[in-house]
């Protein structure tokens, strides 16, 4: 044996992952549990749970500026400063403007994490399932393509992915937000069950339940043995957990995978493209760039899952090209990059409440109320196609005077009274997927590495419009018909991307013509790549995302390897 020979037999694997946030590490757990070598690519740094958390036991008083960043580092990143993450205490988990630029023909605010874990230890944690409903969307309206699968395909693999991962919630009974496998819920405080009770006996289909979270509030065997406990309430949660408390790659899946004996992760790996063998007629490996030195790395196997969030999957496939795809792999029918979507974020209603005023909150909480879509939901009832869902929100404030110096203004300051009850909701609603929404590849340049720049043409459109309108007026209407006062609502006309929730580009469907992914999240072009990230996605829905990429991407794993065993990939 050469030692060329010898050099890329090291770099031959099963399995090859690329990206180690949400779904990527379910494909690392699942095919590394199920006995295929496999390796995780992922671009940026590692960040070892309990480790790299160097944040997570830090003080207030701790931080040089109070946990907010200075005036020139907002200036230097426009656009991940309008994030609520980048602050103090993880701005180390979120890209930089400059250090990945990237190209808009409109504003696209476009916010990503670059390390071991990704985004999963900055996201919300909000765990909904979606129903038959949410599937069925697009075959209602005609808008987008047929999803190619139905919620009891789906079903069995949420609760598989909810059982390990842990979610707590309360089971509701809504057809249209499933209920799961749930660890005890989080409490509602006081207001947020009364407007519960509101809704239910003046309108038919409107809720505000308990929020359903990736917390584990009563740990089960299967988190033990992945070293995690109880969430401690602290809600400091985007600096990483060091209890593990709630699901992260870093601290579940990831670390579960390594334990196999069978998963090499290798961070500071930016993957340049997919490599295509015209002999074999499929996929064999894929290209690396290290981030650090430059130096070109190709790496091979016989089962490739492109995880590297919906944006960057879609560009890498883009990138990979070859005689049979000069188009990017599998995008025989010019589709990739086309058909993209987000979540609509921009509308917020506010108000005060005047009851309860006996009662107050006591510790914290990682989350609030949550109200599931109730628009359109079993006829057209509106101007617009689809729907929202919305936040739910309370607490109360603290009121104190600074008047006064010296031992007065001590007094003062110390003298705090409770104030109202506030109240607060924000919208979540679908965007269309359209033709026109996509993102290209800008040959004309690229980054540090060679890789083209990313390309974005995405915007809001009219369904958007009437959408934000009808959120606003049917919540002012509920919080005044509940007895809130000061009801003020808004609309941030923030530009697409801050919602983080983008999805398409790769989308699943039915027939090759339409789509480019088949039910089982295979390129229909090349059998042995696989997509089971935002990029996936035929349409939105209203619910958060991440759940149904966990779920998909365990179904799609135990599909590959089945075929696998049978000499089909």
């Amino acid at each position: 044996m050469t030692n060329k020979d010898k050099s890329t037999k090291k770099r031959k694997f099963d399995a090859i992952v690329i990206g180690s946030g949400i779904s990527g590490g379910w494909a690392a757990k699942e095919l590394s549990e199920k006995g295929l070598k496999t390796l995780v690519l992922e671009r940026g740094p590692d960040v070892k749970h309990n480790i790299d958390y160097p944040t997570t036991a830090m003080m207030p008083w701790e931080f040089e500026h109070g946990l907010r960043l200075p005036l020139k580092e907002r200036e230097e990143n426009p656009i991940a400063s309008k994030c609520y993450i980048f602050n103090e205490d993880a701005k180390h988990f979120v890209v930089k403007d400059k250090e990945h630029p990237y190209v808009q023909d409109k504003p696209f605010d476009w916010i990503r994490g670059y390390q071991v874990g990704g985004k999963s230890l900055l996201w919300a944690r909000e765990t909904q399932r979606w129903s038959q409903l949410d599937f069925d969307g697009p075959a209602r309206d005609g808008f987008a393509v047929e999803w190619p699968v139905t919620y009891d395909e789906i079903a069995p693999w949420y609760s598989y992915v909810e059982k390990f991962a842990g979610i707590t919630g309360n089971r509701d009974g809504l057809p249209q937000l499933p209920d799961g496998e749930f660890l005890p819920p989080f409490e509602q405080s006081c207001v947020e069950e009364y407007f519960d009770s509101f809704l239910q006996k003046n309108y038919q289909n409107r809720r505000a339940i308990i929020a359903r979270k990736a917390h584990i509030t009563e740990p089960q065997d299967i988190h033990l043995q992945q070293g995690r406990g109880k969430c401690m309430h602290r809600n400091l949660c985007q600096r990483g957990c060091p209890f593990g408390g709630y699901f992260s790659s870093n601290s579940s899946t990831i670390p579960w995978a390594l334990n196999t004996g069978n998963c090499t992760l290798r961070p500071d790996s930016v993957v340049h493209s997919i490599i295509y063998d015209e002999k074999k007629g499929k996929a064999t490996g894929v290209k690396v760039i290290d981030r650090i030195s430059k130096e070109e790395i190709d790496f091979f196997a016989d089962i490739i899952f492109v995880n590297a969030a919906a944006m960057n999957t879609t560009a890498l496939l883009l990138n990979s090209k070859s005689s049979r795809f000069p188009n990017g792999i599998g995008n025989d029918n010019e589709l990739m990059g086309k058909y993209i979507a987000f979540h609509n974020y921009r509308a917020r209603v506010s108000g005060r409440y005047e009851g309860f005023l006996d009662k107050t909150t006591d510790g914290r909480r990682v989350g609030g109320s949550y109200m599931p879509r109730w628009r359109n939901l079993y006829e057209q009832e509106t101007d617009f196609i689809r729907g929202y869902a919305a936040g739910f929100s309370t607490g109360r404030g603290e009121s104190f005077s600074t008047d006064g110096v010296g031992e007065e203004l001590k007094n003062n300051l110390f003298n705090r009274e409770l104030g109202s009850w506030y109240v607060g909701s924000h919208m979540m609603g679908e965007t269309i997927p359209k033709e026109k929404s996509q993102l290209t590849l800008d040959t004309s340049k690229t980054d540090e590495w060679g890789i083209p720049l990313i390309h974005f043409n995405l915007d809001y459109d009219d369904n958007d419009e009437k959408m934000v309108k009808d959120y606003i007026d049917n919540t002012v209407e509920m919080f005044e018909k509940a007895g809130f006062t000061d009801v003020r609502a808004s609309d941030s006309k923030q530009a697409p991307g801050l919602d983080i929730h983008e999805m398409g580009g790769v989308r699943m469907g039915k027939d090759p013509k339409t789509s480019l992914l088949n039910k089982y999240n295979q390129l229909h072009e090349c059998k042995n790549v696989f997509v089971t990230d935002g990029a996936m996605m035929t349409s939105t829905s209203t619910q958060n995302p991440s759940l149904t990429y966990m779920a998909f991407t365990a179904r799609a794993v135990d599909y590959a390897i089945s075929e696998r065993n049978k000499g089909n990939l």
